[in-house]
């Protein structure tokens, strides 16, 4: 007699058998089927960090953009837009930029920003430039911006949908792709 928590090996039931209580290995795999297929291609988008700006209007903003230009926040509705604040001195942010960049050039229906949280505007221009920054980037002298969208560190992701609404608010680059699908 084998101890008590020792389960014996038992062999499996005939096919076409009904096993109550359980799903079986067939069960499982139309569950499965059948989750996907109701679901379909809606994608549900990574959760977001807490923030009270979360369903609510992004704050707008007007700003010279470090190559002159002039940016409106405002402007850019009716499209989905990505803010994402960085800084030469923040590692993860360093590590994250590129796959931010590789996004905006995947996705041009998007509009994106960077705003640098650099002490000088011309170490925002020196870190676009090494890793092929496409879109605007702002100095945000003093941090303002920063406190304004009550960011707490760095890196610092805010996404906001075609109507102007904040819908996710992160830290991770990776995650992004998903939350962009699950905004169109």
């Amino acid at each position: 007699m084998l101890p008590r928590h020792v389960v014996e090996p038992q062999s499996p039931p005939p096919v076409g058998t009904r096993v109550e209580g359980s799903l079986g290995a067939l069960g499982v795999a139309r569950g499965v089927a059948l989750a996907l297929a109701l679901v379909g291609c809606a994608t549900v988008p990574p959760p977001s960090l807490p923030s009270p700006l979360l369903g609510r209007p992004v704050p707008d903003f007007q700003r010279r953009a470090i190559d002159g230009r002039r940016i409106d926040t405002a402007a850019l509705r009716g499209r989905p837009l990505v803010l994402e604040f960085f800084a030469r001195y923040c590692a993860p942010c360093v590590r994250a930029l590129p796959r931010v960049v590789a996004l905006s050039q995947q996705r041009p229906e998007i509009a994106f920003i960077g705003v640098s949280e650099d002490e000088w505007p011309s170490e925002a221009a020196r870190l676009a430039g090494e890793h092929g920054v496409a879109f605007e980037v702002v100095h945000d002298a003093g941090q303002v911006l920063l406190g304004r969208f009550r960011g707490a560190g760095l890196p610092l992701t805010v996404v906001v949908d075609p109507a102007g609404i904040v819908r996710w608010v992160g830290s991770d680059s990776d995650a992004l792709a998903g939350v962009l699908d699950s905004i169109r």
